[in-house]
Formats: C-alpha cells, structure tokens, sequence
C-alpha cells in the first residue's frame, strides 16, 4: 500500500467516527462554496452523497443536489429578502428531529456556513440538545467573488487587511458603526448588501470616506451568470443601474476593486481553462 493510500485510510477511519453509520444521526453543516459546483470541497461532496436528507438554502447551486442519492429526501428552507418561509428555529427544530430519527443531515449553505450563514447557531442549538454536528467548511464568496473577476481581497499595494461585513441589518434600529468602517485600513467586502447599496455608500462618504474611492458590485459570482462593474463610491449606483445588477450581489471597496477585469463574465470564466490550455500548448 503506497503512502497516499495510508493517508486516505487514515482519514476516513477517522471521518467515519462522525459519519453516524453507528446507528445515532449526525447533522453536517456544510459550505456549498460561492456557487461553481467544481468549489465545493471533496468532503463536502462526500457528505452530500452519503446524506439520507438535505436541508439546503435559497442561493446554494441546484446543480449540488445531483451528487446526492435518489432516494434522498431534498428539503428547501431557502430565504430571501424580507422574506423567510421556514423560520430558522423551525430549521433548529426540523435539523434535531431528523438526526434524533438516526438521519444522516446535510444542512447544505451557500459560501461558508460560518460566514454570514447562521451555521454558528445551528451549531450550537443542536449541541445544546445532545446532537451529533459537523462543521464542513467551503470556499466563502467574501474571497472567491472578488477572485472570480480578478480582485485579490489583499495586495502589497493596495491592501495588508480585509473586512466582511454584513450588508443588511438583523433588525430594524440597529445600525453599523459607520465611522470605524470608513476609516478601516484594507478591502471591505460587504455581503447581501445590494438592497442597502446606497446606504452603504452613503454612510462610508458621509463618515470621510473619499467618493472616489475605487468599488466594484459582483452578481452570481463564480457562477454562470456571473457579472461585475466597477466605479467610484459617487459613481456605482449609476453603473450599477446601467448595468441592470442586482441580487445577489457582493460590494467590493478599497483599492483592490480598481483590478477588476470587467471581461470575467460567467462564459468567458468556464472558458478561461481551456483558453489557457490551447495557447499553451500552441507555444510548445
């Protein structure tokens, strides 16, 4: 037996005492990554093949659910904007019962499910409640949305740190400390925040940030719908509207946003591989 073959072995022993095939069910929080089905993590896919029921949200890739078996149950519990047909302690409940029952669970999110995803609660309201939980980490759209198109979060020249936040609020009154958030050093990278573009715009200007600081907005990022502008701060929502962008959407602010490369479309991104592939190969 060669040397990855022992590796292997040894991480699936260990995955398997987590796995719930002891009879006890076991809920897998996993990140479905930004959007591109070729992002979610070997784990994450092995989770969802293994998986007797996916509990899955609104922005996760329809095209994941095909990994899993036929006679697995798919349940939507996707939210939107204003708009949450299974309330979440109805997704706590529904995620304990079904391991309770001895079902392997996949609560399958967008992104990471530590990043904006409500998987720290889920986390801990099954702990709570003796439930078996894992936490499958995926590629979070904070870092590959703005790769998609060409944007490093950080660089030697323009950036030493980066800052996701929020772009909607949890509840009506309670606002973001704008001042701090204007004078951050690095990229802000603002998520589910369209509805709120021009607050956010707004509110950096309004706290000194200078209006012709570099921004760019990124829909379907890494998918094939994936487009992208980029502007100033007194700039973005005419490009913004000019374009016809909207949600879901990432806002990229800072320096970095000025390396955009508007021609990362979701076609020419499927393509960039093969592209790179033929040219390489007519050099030779």
């Amino acid at each position: 037996m060669g040397c990855n073959d022992d590796v292997k072995d040894a991480t699936n022993a260990r995955i398997a005492r987590h796995d719930g095939t002891d009879g006890t069910g076991l809920v897998s929080l996993v990140g479905a990554g930004p959007g591109d089905p070729e992002l979610l993590t070997l784990r994450g896919k092995r989770r969802i093949e293994e998986a007797d029921v996916i509990v899955y949200d609104r922005l996760v890739n329809p095209d994941l659910l095909d990994f899993a078996r036929d006679d697995a149950e798919r349940i939507d519990v996707g939210k939107s904007a204003h708009h949450h047909p299974v309330k979440q302690r109805e997704i706590n409940d529904m995620l304990a019962s079904l391991a309770r029952d001895g079902k392997r669970v996949v609560r399958l999110k967008s992104g990471d499910p530590f990043v904006f995803g409500r998987g720290g609660e889920e986390q801990r309201y099954l702990r709570d409640r003796g439930v078996r939980v894992e936490i499958v980490p995926g590629i979070t759209s904070a870092i590959a949305g703005p790769a998609a198109v060409g944007i490093p979060v950080t660089h030697r020249d323009y950036a030493s740190s980066f800052h996701v936040i929020a772009g909607h609020r949890k509840r009506e009154g309670h606002e973001l400390d704008w001042n701090n958030i204007a004078h951050m050093e690095g990229t802000l990278v603002f998520l589910m925040g369209m509805e709120s573009l021009d607050r956010i715009t707004g509110n950096l200007i309004a706290n000194g940030k200078p209006t012709d600081t570099p921004i760019a907005v990124i829909q379907w990022a890494t998918r094939d719908q994936q487009r992208a502008v980029r502007s100033d701060l007194a700039g973005i929502r005419a490009a913004v509207d000019k374009a016809g962008l909207g949600a879901p959407a990432l806002i990229v602010v800072g320096g970095v946003a000025s390396l955009l490369d508007e021609t990362l479309t979701g076609e020419t991104l499927a393509n960039v591989g093969l592209t790179g592939l033929a040219t390489s190969a007519d050099e030779q």
